[in-house]
């Protein structure tokens, strides 16, 4: 109920008393289950984590294959929430499921020859770059497109830049850099 409510009003519109008022209950009802509205957020953040379906991700392929629809599923789950990324960006995972989750992805990596510290590595970098990608499509989705400065076509400021951004849009991106990552941390294995 807080990620459905965060999703219609907003993180920054959200409080306790509108959690519990949306639930029909008194808000400090809602203190007997979360301590504080930080703990509430942790429990936003796992609720984001369970939406990815990390069991029916490809266990039984190469590291690669698992870690690119793992990064397609996350990004994909983030964006449908534009206004509770922040949350999930500010707040380590600490749920049985996704300690559970990072453990196999681990051990997969070290069967395919890398070292536990550099998998580990190589699973926050991925997790990095796409919180860092689905954030900046969340600004752009929740107004901040309509802060751009970027000159019209037909202005006589209109840019390569400008040209450019026309031509790639806002999202071509996130697959090039993902494979651009993944390419790079394959030559780590067996180090």
């Amino acid at each position: 109920m807080a990620l459905a409510l965060v999703d219609d009003i907003g993180l920054d519109k959200f409080s306790m008393r509108k959690l519990g008022a949306e639930l029909g209950v008194d808000p400090m009802a809602v203190y007997r289950y979360f301590a504080d509205q930080e703990d509430l957020f942790d429990g936003v953040a796992e609720t984001l984590f369970a939406e990815v379906d990390v069991d029916t991700l490809p266990w039984n392929e190469p590291w690669r294959v698992l870690l690119e629809q793992y990064a397609h599923r996350l990004r994909d789950t983030l964006l449908a929430h534009p206004h509770a990324v922040t949350i999930f960006a500010t707040r380590p995972l600490r749920s049985r499921a996704s300690i559970d989750a990072g453990n196999r992805m681990i051990e997969l990596m070290t069967n395919a020859g890398f070292t536990p510290g550099v998998a580990l590595q190589v699973l926050r970098c991925v997790r990095e770059f796409v919180v860092g990608h689905a954030l900046t499509l969340a600004v752009r989705h929740l107004g901040g497109e309509g802060r751009s400065r970027k000159p019209a076509p037909e202005s006589p400021e209109y840019n390569l830049l400008a040209k450019s951004d026309d031509e790639a849009g806002p999202e071509d991106h996130f697959s090039l850099g993902l494979t651009a990552m993944l390419d790079s941390f394959a030559q780590l294995a067996g180090r």
